[in-house]
């Protein structure tokens, strides 16, 4: 559980003044606000002995109020401040997921939607994985890739992500209206939750909370479901307008509003995989269009302690939304730097693939089919699986490996009387060693 902050005395204002006219208590306010570190941090920081732990978080306290933001949906009040921290990263992103500094260095033109596709299952992917589904991601990408029927309500929940996903990206321009979202919710949910009912509807009962599994302990009591209809009319009124009384940042707005799903609990599961959709959906609505092609879900992953904890913060503050900005945006930056990594790892692989089209009449996407069967000795490939993975029609996948069985790489088998499957021919290193040294 975590430490709720200590109750502020007049005392405790009293010295907060004190330190903040001192220069050296007045430079760790401001790399505490920077940091915007919460009491369970703040508590153990060194000051003066004049001054207690609950003077300095007065002192914190009382300079977070001076250009703080307020923001209401029903009952219910909410603070944000943008700190210099979150300032530079807002404008980073602006420039780099929003701009167009550097996009054809970045992102090639010609390998866009495979990009794409591949950025789409790894969200899929992590996002089930956070949610309970248990599975590796290499059995995950294959299923998808070869449209393969779930086995499993893990493999379930990946192909769902997956499709709603998809879904957002090519209706990223529409509204958002409560059946819009309750579809969103279908999508996720289907054949995922032990009623069939609840796919695509809110809750109906109280009977929902968020538990710390570690220790069985109630960390959230979401809003009484009668609450939820009228609250989710005013968070579609914030998603579809530009009217509030103040400016907002496009991506602290998608931010909001992925904290306020996961706070008001709407359904009775899957409200973190509707949350990250809904966040995804604004940001691309708002232009933000390299967020396609970042897996957020796959940091959160790794960091999901602490994604819990800024909820659990921001509830234990105040409603202080700083926290789960702070957290969030900080995974944006981590997971734009690993979009990066992986495209300078695929322009490093184009450049050997190259090798392969020196062999003569092979197009550039017959030269990548024949490196990935040159990488992995076993691969089982089909045409749907083809035309997945490069983002091809049917037909072109088709004749890609009708070309190559042609030039003898590769034969086909029959998997059953309706599907074929493409393997490595037994002349497969033969003619490589032989023609094409130069690949060896």
């Amino acid at each position: 559980m975590i430490e709720k902050p200590p109750q502020i005395k007049n005392t405790h204002f009293k010295k907060a003044f004190d330190i903040l006219k001192n220069n050296e208590c007045l430079e760790l306010v401001k790399e505490i606000n920077n940091r915007y570190l919460y009491w369970d941090k703040v508590k153990h920081k060194n000051t003066s002995s004049k001054y207690s732990a609950e003077d300095l978080w007065a002192a914190v306290k009382l300079t977070r109020t001076i250009d703080v933001k307020k923001i209401s949906f029903g009952n219910y009040i909410f603070l944000f401040s943008q700190t210099d921290n979150i300032q530079k990263i807002l404008h980073e992103f602006d420039l780099n997921i929003g701009g167009t500094l550097g996009v054809n260095k970045l992102l090639p033109k010609d390998g866009k939607d495979k990009y794409l596709i591949s950025s789409i299952m790894e969200e899929a992917i992590a996002s089930s994985q956070m949610e309970g589904a248990v599975t590796t991601r290499k059995k995950a990408k294959e299923m998808l890739r070869k449209n393969n029927k779930p086995r499993s309500k893990s493999e379930q929940m990946i192909l769902n992500n997956y499709r709603t996903i998809k879904y957002i990206v090519e209706n990223k321009s529409n509204k958002l209206s409560p059946d819009s979202l309750l579809f969103i919710h279908q999508l996720i949910s289907k054949n995922t939750l032990d009623n069939k009912d609840d796919e695509g509807a809110f809750r109906k009962t109280n009977d929902v909370y968020v538990v710390n599994h570690i220790e069985s302990q109630v960390v959230h009591t979401p809003p009484d479901f009668d609450e939820i209809p009228e609250l989710i009319n005013q968070i579609c009124n914030f998603f579809n307008n530009n009217d509030d009384k103040f400016f907002i940042h496009p991506i602290i707005k998608g931010v909001i509003l992925h904290f306020l799903i996961g706070f008001i609990h709407p359904f009775v599961d899957g409200n973190g995989r509707t949350a990250r959709a809904l966040f995804y959906w604004y940001l691309l609505s708002k232009g933000y269009w390299l967020t396609e092609y970042l897996s957020i879900s796959r940091l959160i992953i790794k960091s999901k302690n602490q994604y819990e904890k800024a909820y659990q913060y921001t509830e234990n503050d105040e409603n202080d939304l700083t926290y789960f900005l702070n957290y969030n945006l900080k995974t944006m930056s981590l997971a734009y730097d690993a979009l990066r990594q992986y495209l300078q790892r695929k322009i490093e692989e184009k450049k050997y693939i190259t090798n392969f089209q020196r062999i003569p009449t092979i197009t550039e996407r017959q030269a990548e089919i024949l490196k990935w069967y040159y990488d992995e000795s076993n691969l089982v490939l089909t045409v749907k699986e083809v035309e997945t993975r490069l983002y091809v029609s049917n037909q072109t996948a088709r004749s890609d490996l009708s070309r190559l069985c042609e030039l003898g790489f590769i034969e086909i088998l029959q998997a059953n009387k309706k599907k074929q499957i493409f393997v490595r021919s037994s002349n497969f290193d033969k003619l490589i060693r032989k023609n094409y040294p130069h690949l060896v």
